[in-house]
């Protein structure tokens, strides 16, 4: 939920923290990594992968009609 949606102040304020710590967390990973961490599409890309380096997309058989 962004802060924006949510519906109480008290709401709002716990996810102001939770974005703050997201960064926090984001900028130790960035450091150790040694490079940013991929933002949005690229990020989701990333994430997609598994171990051995295909995206789902890519391991899925084409589907044949009939």
């Amino acid at each position: 939920m962004g802060i924006e949606q949510a519906p109480t102040e008290k709401g709002k304020e716990a996810a102001r923290g939770l974005r703050k710590s997201a960064a926090r967390d984001e900028k130790k990973v960035e450091a150790r990594k040694g490079s940013d961490l991929a933002k949005g599409a690229d990020r989701v890309e990333e994430r997609a992968k598994s171990s051995d380096g295909k995206s789902a997309g890519a391991k899925q058989k084409p589907r044949t009609t009939g």
